[in-house]
């Protein structure tokens, strides 16, 4: 009876909902780098044409428009790997937020008492958040609001099917 509990209780935990989140960007780097060959490009070209006139101080200016632009899609790019994910099993809702930087934040919730709030209906965004006892937390703050609504209705699917796990899924 003992060997039965120990490797009942040593079983991984069987997860309702396990999603990761990441923000969307729409540029993949094969594009970023198309981009700023042809905007080098035109700079260059431009700059060229601005030294033979004689106006050797746009060339500069020309130079620094593009080196800006590279450090914004970089700083754009760095941001992307900002991640949340969000595992529902039957003990716990566990949400980890990921920053670019590496830093982890970790929040648990017991799930029998979890509330799911957002409006699907809103013509505004609306936060998607999770609270219980007095706590609350925003979640998929880089999502469309589809996105959020879709993720709600996932996370209310999960919420009940972990609450009642006898009942057949749909």
């Amino acid at each position: 009876m003992e060997i039965a509990e120990t490797l009942e209780a040593a079983a991984p935990r069987r997860p309702y909902l396990d999603v990761t989140l990441t923000p969307h960007r729409s540029l993949p780097p094969a594009g970023f780098y198309l981009l700023m060959g042809m905007v080098g490009g035109v700079s260059l070209t431009m700059g060229i044409m601005f030294l033979i006139v004689g106006a050797w101080p746009v060339f500069g200016f020309l130079g620094l428009d593009v080196a800006l632009l590279y450090f914004a899609f970089r700083m754009n790019y760095r941001a992307a790997l900002a991640r949340e994910t969000v595992r529902l099993d039957e003990t716990e809702l566990a949400v980890q937020r990921f920053s670019p930087a590496g830093h982890v934040r970790r929040w648990s919730f017991q799930p029998y008492w979890l509330k799911v709030l957002h409006e699907a209906a809103s013509e505004y965004p609306v936060p998607l958040v999770l609270a219980s006892h007095g706590r609350r937390l925003e979640i998929a703050s880089f999502l469309s609001q589809p996105e959020k609504t879709e993720l709600a209705e996932a996370l209310r699917e999960a919420l009940a099917r972990s609450r009642a796990p006898d009942l057949p899924t749909s």
